[in-house]
């Protein structure tokens, strides 16, 4: 069984717990913090677990050169890549805010520190645990900074290969045993071919001993509700307000209804998913009770003959007889009253024949 552990207070995952459903706000907020309360409010109503940020100082995730390099496109908020930044990133007063009101709506609120210093503040601010996203993912001084911090981390793994999470894994694992690792692909929109659903039963493999899950920045949500189907204990999506905004990760969010939808799914798979445990079910019994076949005499059959195979065939029938599936096992046993042609062949009739009908 994985290991289950606590990610946000009172919030368990893996095991049997309910698949943990981050709705990824990031900056689809267009640096508006009205815009990304509505946005938390949105994720509460739709079912989501958490509301999600990218918290970033950018002087630290970012060097000078970057910052001044020309970004004129078509979702630009500034000449420069460091204005662009600047316009959609939170002061420390704001994330207070935005905390505040996610607690009062009622849903956990947390943020990928895109960088050490942003960790440090996110710590601070007493997040319920950690997001680490796919650039940061192969960054071991931070993660080690990170997982020393002690609170529950959530890792995602686009651009990285196995060698590298398995890096990754002992990396954290040292110090922090609650972590869970996310299969991702850092394209926006993504490509169903390029999901590769399958790294999660890998995941499962290699790191039996925690919980994995899924990030996804595909379109609809048929594929996170697949991950789900496979064993994904959390599920991470961006959303959106509107997939016209300004910004590249609108594109590859869900709307409020496809993010309802997509809560809807997971627990309805999750209560389809069941024990593993192959058995009859009441609820079968019905059917059963009409269509179920039973052992039925071929032939007349006088009392004392032993049976034989070409004596027997198995139909539909009233009474319902000794169990199809049982049927070779009556050969070479001996009748103790006689049988009609067409009566069903009821356990009582057979000779040291025990077993009852099963209903």
């Amino acid at each position: 069984m994985p290991l289950k552990f606590e990610l946000c207070p009172g919030r368990m995952i893996g095991g049997n717990h309910p698949c943990f459903i981050i709705a990824e706000i990031g900056q689809n907020h267009q640096g508006d913090i009205e815009i990304a309360k509505k946005m938390i409010k949105m994720a509460k109503d739709c079912g989501a677990d958490c509301a999600k940020f990218q918290k970033s100082e950018l002087e630290h995730k970012f060097n000078k050169k970057a910052l001044q390099r020309k970004y004129e496109t078509k979702n630009s908020w500034g000449k420069t890549y460091g204005e662009h930044k600047r316009h959609l990133e939170f002061s420390h007063e704001q994330y207070k805010e935005l905390q505040s009101y996610a607690e009062e709506v009622g849903i956990f609120f947390t943020a990928s520190g895109m960088d050490e210093m942003a960790v440090e503040f996110l710590h601070d601010l007493n997040v319920p645990f950690f997001k680490v996203g796919s650039g940061d993912t192969n960054n071991f001084p931070y993660l080690e900074k990170t997982a020393k911090k002690g609170r529950p981390m959530v890792v995602s793994s686009g651009m990285q290969s196995m060698e590298t999470m398995r890096q990754v894994y002992k990396t954290v694992k040292k110090h922090n045993q609650n972590f869970a690792i996310l299969q991702c692909t850092s394209a926006y929109p993504l490509e169903a071919e390029d999901v590769n659903l399958r790294v999660i039963t890998e995941y499962q493999k290699e790191f039996p001993d925690i919980p994995i899950g899924y990030s996804g920045h595909e379109s609809g949500i048929a594929i996170s509700v697949a991950a789900v189907a496979l064993g994904a204990k959390v599920i991470e999506r961006h959303v959106t307000l509107d997939k016209t905004w300004k910004g590249s990760d609108h594109e590859a969010s869900l709307l409020p209804a496809e993010l309802t939808e997509l809560v809807q799914s997971i627990r309805l798979v999750e209560r389809a998913i069941g024990s593993g445990l192959k058995q009859m079910l009441p609820c079968e019994k019905p059917c059963h009770d009409k269509l179920g076949k039973s052992v039925v005499a071929k032939v007349s059959i006088p009392k004392g003959a032993t049976l034989t195979l070409d004596m027997l065939t198995v139909k539909v029938a009233e009474p319902m007889g000794v169990r199809a599936e049982d049927i070779y096992e009556l050969v070479g046993r001996k009748v103790t009253e006689d049988v009609e042609e067409d009566q069903s062949v009821t356990p009582d009739v057979v000779d040291k024949y025990g077993k009852k009908v099963k209903c």
